[in-house]
């Protein structure tokens, strides 16, 4: 992503972080589209008028995803809390004065959520939330749209972003060989899934 286009993306973020009132921005796309990396960029851009809050941080603790019998697709819709998530985001709506709420946050080297790792003070205007399912249409993620003021789909080139997902996969303890197979029978399936929600962004931001 060029300067101009972040410094562009970065002032549409900015009128939504109106001190006085809460709005939520949410980051949408498929594994390895850079939700995270441009969020983070637009957080420290915007210094303390916006928090960031991953959608990652609601992972199923993988006991419970081995319990479940989901180990093996971690990552799917239903490897995650959507239920908590969709609470968490109306929390954050209502800004109570006085209140910090704290969220998740997902530790990649243990691979497991991390509670209360965020804390959200009710002064911040705006919250930037990024996520795979952010415009999900199952029920139980449905929820989660009407919640955000504003919401963004990142396309990626595919072969780009598939070595990206390689690459981190490898980063964190995968053999390159597992790395591949994972993002084959697992990331991308979920890729396609998350891709049917394009059109009910209210932008599409290119990620070269």
């Amino acid at each position: 992503m060029n300067t101009q286009q972040l410094d562009a993306l970065t002032a549409r973020a900015r009128r939504l972080a109106t001190p006085g009132t809460r709005r939520l921005l949410g980051l949408a796309g498929a594994p390895g589209a850079g939700k995270s990396t441009l969020a983070a960029h637009l957080v420290d851009r915007l210094g303390g008028l916006a928090v960031l809050v991953p959608m990652d941080g609601f992972h199923l603790a993988r006991a419970e995803l081995d319990r479940l019998g989901r180990a093996g697709r971690k990552g799917a819709p239903d490897t995650f809390d959507a239920a908590g998530y969709v609470a968490l985001l109306a929390r954050l709506r209502a800004a109570e004065p006085g209140v910090t709420v704290y969220a998740p946050a997902f530790d990649r080297a243990l691979e497991e959520p991390v509670a209360g790792s965020v804390p959200v003070p009710p002064e911040v205007p705006l919250v930037v939330t990024e996520g795979n399912y952010l415009l999900h249409d199952d029920p139980a993620w449905a929820p989660v749209r009407a919640l955000l003021d504003e919401t963004w789909y990142l396309e990626a080139d595919d072969d780009l972003r598939i070595r990206r997902l390689v690459d981190r996969h490898v980063r964190y303890g995968r053999s390159r060989a597992d790395a591949e197979r994972w993002v084959r029978d697992s990331d991308e399936p979920n890729a396609r899934l998350i891709a049917a929600g394009r059109a009910r962004a209210d932008r599409v931001v290119p990620v070269d």
